[in-house]
């Protein structure tokens, strides 16, 4: 599966290819993803290339050739409901805020970038829509600060929407506390006794602690976005 960067600038490539003969450069790919650096764009190319979409040509400029294109472009794993908060004319599947809804607490911020310091007090209440949330569980939600996981749907300033419990699937989005001390938003790997938090985003990196570093504090159920 292909993350939504990786068909973007699979696509670009193609594009290009086909208008001028020739793939586009670094700086051009860069600057067509909207990257801070090329070096989101090396890890990109390499994923493409693992999965078999293009071929890298030795000793050769802009070397890069398009072996296939995806039959249909897949979609991420994950897409947030999101309540539309502020607009008459909210996006198709969002959750209408005049349904039956529950108060939550607000228990701070969380980071989606670099983890930041454990959140531990109620700072407000939010009204949650009871369909996104499970009966009988707790839940909290946390204000977004960063952009690691805009990939998955999740931006800066966003309220999501945390399912309370220290367990979670491989490839959930989860908070995960990080040796008792921060506290960060990332999809979460379990690998031989290691943890690997994800960002969805190429231009982070996925971070790796023991196990023992690492407690689940809840898994993403949903998100609020306000325009």
């Amino acid at each position: 599966m292909l993350t939504r960067k990786q068909r973007d600038l699979l696509e670009f490539i193609h594009g290009r290819v086909q208008r001028d003969g020739v793939p586009p450069s670094f700086d051009e790919m860069k600057e067509a993803l909207d990257l801070r650096s090329k070096s989101g764009i090396h890890r990109l190319i390499t994923a493409l290339e693992e999965r078999g979409f293009i071929r890298r040509l030795a000793h050769r400029a802009r070397a890069i050739e398009i072996v296939k294109m995806p039959d249909a472009m897949e979609r991420p794993t994950f897409e947030p409901r999101v309540i539309a908060g502020d607009r008459t004319d909210p996006p198709r599947g969002a959750i209408p805020v005049e349904a039956a809804a529950t108060e939550v607490p607000v228990m701070g911020r969380i980071a989606a970038g670099t983890p930041i310091e454990a959140i531990s007090q109620v700072e407000s209440h939010v009204a949650v829509p009871q369909q996104m949330m499970r009966a009988g569980r707790s839940h909290y939600a946390l204000e977004v600060r960063g952009d690691s996981m805009i990939e998955a749907g999740i931006n800066d300033g966003d309220i999501v929407v945390i399912e309370e419990g220290s367990t979670a699937e491989n490839g959930d989005i989860v908070v995960a506390l990080v040796e008792g001390q921060e506290a960060t938003l990332k999809r979460l790997r379990r690998k031989s006794g290691m943890i690997a938090l994800e960002a969805a985003n190429p231009a982070y990196e996925t971070r790796v602690f023991r196990d023992d570093q690492v407690n689940v504090q809840g898994k993403l159920v949903g998100l609020i976005r306000t325009y």
